[in-house]
């Protein structure tokens, strides 16, 4: 009776069990210990940041390929170290054979602060550049490490969403695959992905690359879009699907192709019941 009485407004009708109530009354019992772990993990965060960063302003004096390729390696890095210091443990799946000497649009599913390094760790042994927001890059140190490994766009802005495709497709033409997200934004409304934008789509059309979808299962368990107070040690695991190929589509085939990888990163995460799906609340009549 007295764990009611200490957490009343955790205790919602119908959820009275003694389960509910103990894992509620854990959860308020270890959260000094969650707080701990965060601070000791954003030391950790900055401590290996600081180590590779000389590194990183020699290597931009390389130009964008030479050098970008170089500092991108260096995050690998950075995310190789920091994933165990964290208690976390990276794997990759393959549903079909993944040829690291082929180009892709590589498209996720975005729903996590952590995205960035999983997919340090997701995609190896192969040269890409991922599409980042601006706004991280005001970030002081992070900032100027992402300035130079992250096409950057201002999502509010037509001209520089346009300009932001030019840079893709000139990357792409110089042999290096791309990461994108296609939601834009965290998918925050408890489905298996919200809404895609066009950008991926039109990108790949034109450039003739095929796209690679992969999933990840865990970054919302890690680290999910609400607080970076969520971290929490465990597994991180990605899922590469086959590639869908956009051989001889046009920009008339933008949305049906765009339709067509949603469908399928949709049903495989509810395959593998990724944990941030719930099912829709009920009409209203």
């Amino acid at each position: 009776m007295f764990l009611p009485a200490l957490f009343p407004r955790f205790v919602q009708p119908g959820n009275h069990s003694k389960w509910a109530i103990f894992a509620l009354f854990m959860k308020k019992l270890l959260f000094p210990l969650r707080f701990l772990y965060v601070i000791y993990a954003f030391i950790v965060f900055v401590a290996v940041m600081l180590l590779i960063f000389p590194l990183v302003v020699l290597a931009s004096f390389f130009g964008k390929i030479k050098g970008g390729n170089f500092i991108y390696q260096l995050c690998q890095l950075w995310a190789t170290i920091i994933f165990p210091l964290f208690g976390m443990w990276h794997t990759n799946y393959y549903e079909v054979p993944h040829d690291r000497n082929k180009q892709y649009v590589f498209v996720f599913n975005h729903i996590s602060f952590f995205d960035i390094p999983i997919i340090m760790q997701a995609i190896r042994h192969q040269h890409f550049r991922i599409l980042g927001k601006a706004e991280m890059a005001k970030i002081p140190i992070f900032g100027f490490l992402y300035r130079q490994a992250v096409v950057m766009v201002h999502r509010g802005s037509p001209a520089h969403r346009a300009k932001s495709v030019r840079q893709l497709k000139s990357v792409i033409s110089k042999g290096i695959s791309v990461v994108i997200a296609p939601e834009g934004t965290f998918n925050t409304t408890h489905q298996p992905l919200k809404d895609f934008y066009d950008g991926a789509f039109r990108v790949a059309i034109e450039t003739q690359t095929p796209i690679k979808p992969i999933l990840f299962l865990d970054g919302y368990d890690r680290m999910s879009y609400e607080s970076i107070f969520c971290l929490t040690p465990g597994r991180s695991r990605a899922v590469y699907l086959d590639e869908i190929s956009v051989d001889g589509l046009t920009l008339k085939d933008t949305v049906a192709l765009k339709q067509k990888v949603f469908d399928i990163m949709e049903q495989q995460l509810v395959h593998y019941k990724a944990s941030w799906i719930k099912p829709a609340p009920p009409q209203q009549p």
